[in-house]
């Protein structure tokens, strides 16, 4: 089976040069794959600082690694230059990110954002396969542009933009979403809506999700495979349940153990 992303022993590091001294090491050695053609929801967990986010800019192609090599279906992500590569690799690459509050303009309508993502992404000319583009991608997610139209980010709660952000994701029907802490800064009575649409999104869409969190829990129920990080560097890794059931790692152990309820979060339901 082919490789969908490839990480061959990558690195990042921040100084250098004049700064030797000073030089920080964000994400050391790490090396993964996901295959195509198996959609998962893959896992990578870690306290502030561990390297996730850092990891996840790099697979977004938003910073270069500082060693070795990430290849997305093949190709080599530092071998992407031009605008029309850029946009081919974005198409098949979206994020999602922290606070859906700040992925939008407060003063511009969120529907805006869809249109011109459709007409950027979808290669969609006309208003009315545009809006057709938005509202399929929205229903995917539970939503309709009904809805949406014409209302600004304070007009929807949390969990409704994030949605509207995942829908956005999903309109250049990409084969890899990377979801960096998409949940923490929703209220804990709407994440599980958002974790279970995930899993939802790599059933029904077969779609490949890059889950960046630090919270166990949420991890535990939605993720397929794992990989802990510490200092920039990959401690433990395996099966989700295999490596949270019983870690093997000190780091591991004591991130379980900091777990306050092995209690499934309300409204998750078990895989």
């Amino acid at each position: 089976m082919s490789a969908l992303l490839e990480l061959d022993h990558v690195s990042r590091f921040y100084g250098g040069g004049l700064f030797a001294g000073r030089r920080v090491l964000a994400v050391n050695d790490v090396s993964l794959r996901l295959e195509a053609g198996r959609p998962e929801i893959f896992t990578v967990v870690g306290e502030s600082g561990s390297g996730k986010t850092t990891l996840a800019r790099m697979i977004l192609n938003m910073v270069p690694a500082s060693a070795g090599t990430i290849r997305f279906l093949g190709t080599d992500l530092a071998t992407i230059h031009s605008g029309a590569a850029r946009r081919a690799f974005m198409r098949k690459v979206q994020p999602i990110f922290q606070n859906p509050f700040e992925a939008f303009n407060p003063m511009k309508r969120v529907d805006r954002y869809l249109f011109a993502t459709a007409r950027r992404m979808a290669d969609v000319a006309t208003d009315v396969a545009v809006a057709e583009a938005a509202d399929s991608a929205l229903k995917s997610v539970g939503l309709s542009l009904a809805e949406v139209r014409g209302r600004f980010p304070h007009q929807l709660s949390g969990g409704q933009l994030q949605r509207v952000a995942i829908a956005r994701a999903l309109i250049s029907k990409p084969a890899l979403l990377v979801a960096d802490e998409p949940v923490s800064m929703i209220d804990a009575s709407l994440r599980a809506s958002i974790v279970n649409l995930l899993r939802e999104l790599r059933d029904r869409n077969g779609l490949t999700i890059i889950y960046i969190t630090h919270d166990l829990a949420t991890a535990y129920y939605v993720s397929d495979r794992i990989i802990v990080m510490r200092h920039g560097s990959v401690v433990e890794s395996g099966n989700a349940r295999t490596v949270l059931d019983n870690p093997k790692h000190p780091y591991s152990q004591l991130l379980k153990s900091s777990v306050l309820s092995p209690e499934v979060p309300t409204g998750v339901s078990h895989a």
